[in-house]
């Protein structure tokens, strides 16, 4: 488990598109896969609309806390993508062209020329829109995008990224290698868990009360199900210290069978 000096990581999921079901978010489970493999864990995600308002006003409490957070979505160049406006408006701050930006949009657009996919003359105007991209609040580092060049941006804590998995999964693990490298790893962590059969959850309630106040760094939990691919049970178990959560984890399994619960699926 983290301790009271590791800062909590959070996910924001910026669009409608989202909360309409247009699409379907694929953020959430690649940073948990993400974080995992670097012995960290999400604290917190949270949906949010396209109006900047909303951005803003979302932003504005998380910028007051010293969480790590990663935002995706909306910071394109189109009028539904508001995340660089909100940024800045949560920070007070003004929105500027960063110029390592700037230089990359250039060399992707010249890349294009070359494909044959377009101009890389900076003065037309599709192209100083595509610069609209690499305006950022004040203050804002780049975040490298690996995919096409045009790069999401860095401040407080907050690594802003596209939408597109393609582009926003490999910010995020640029972001951890490079920026939280020193956090990866820092709290030995296990989780166990096993299903408890012919056991009704208020039976075992108290044994889980009861194993939280013995090992204090373990933490409990309990999903029961009803049973829809086969039998109805509990899927219990403890997650934390490695030493301490193998030691609640035998406790459980035998709080659960001297409550009448069974370890194993009942014979047909």
């Amino acid at each position: 488990m983290y301790n009271a000096a590791t800062p909590k990581i959070r996910l924001i999921i910026i669009g409608d598109e989202i909360l309409s079901g247009r699409r379907q978010d694929k953020h959430f489970s690649k940073l948990v896969e993400l974080l995992s493999k670097r012995g960290m864990q999400l604290s917190g995600a949270e949906f949010v609309s396209d109006e900047r308002d909303v951005i803003a006003a979302t932003l504005v409490r998380s910028f007051a806390t010293p969480d790590i957070v990663f935002c995706c979505g909306g910071i394109g160049a189109t009028p539904d993508d508001q995340t660089r406006q909100a940024a800045a408006q949560a920070l007070g701050v003004e929105l500027v062209l960063h110029p390592e930006a700037a230089r990359l949009i250039t060399e992707r657009c010249a890349e294009n020329e070359r494909k044959g996919l377009g101009s890389g003359d900076m003065s037309l105007p599709e192209n100083q829109q595509r610069l609209q991209m690499g305006v950022f609040p004040v203050g804002a580092d780049i975040v490298p995008n690996a995919y096409n060049k045009i790069p999401g941006f860095f401040i407080k804590n907050h690594t802003f990224m596209p939408g597109f998995p393609v582009m926003a999964w490999t910010m995020m693990e640029w972001t951890l290698d490079t920026r939280y490298q020193h956090l990866q790893h820092q709290v030995a962590r296990v989780e166990h868990s096993f299903l408890a059969f012919k056991l009704p959850e208020s039976r075992i309630t108290p044994a889980l009360e009861e194993l939280e106040r013995r090992w204090p760094g373990v933490k409990a939990f309990s999903l029961p199900s009803m049973g829809e691919t086969g039998h109805p049970h509990i899927d219990l178990g403890v997650k934390g210290d490695p030493q301490a959560a193998a030691e609640a984890l035998a406790f459980l399994r035998a709080e659960v069978e001297k409550a009448g619960g069974q370890l194993m699926p009942p014979q047909k």
